[in-house]
């Protein structure tokens, strides 16, 4: 587990996640865990820190930096 301070906006439990290590992506999957105060946490907002397991990755270096994304599907309207 990393122990992480959000930076800028929310961080939202399994939310897709990317480890950057010097300005390059080095890992994409899922956040498997977010944890504050040894509790799960549905949500963790800017300013406050947490615990971040990313799933299926444990390399996680002093320094690098996660970025988390949301995934929305639209459709396509025809007129």
């Amino acid at each position: 587990i990393a122990g992480c301070r959000v930076s800028d906006g929310t961080i939202i439990r399994n939310a897709g996640a990317r480890l950057i290590r010097n300005g390059v992506v080095v890992y994409t999957s899922k956040i498997s865990s977010l944890k504050r105060f040894n509790d799960d946490a549905r949500e963790v907002k800017n300013g406050f820190e947490c615990g971040i397991m990313l799933d299926r990755f444990n390399d996680i270096k002093e320094g690098d930096v996660i970025e988390t994304f949301k995934m929305v599907e639209e459709k396509v309207k025809l007129d």
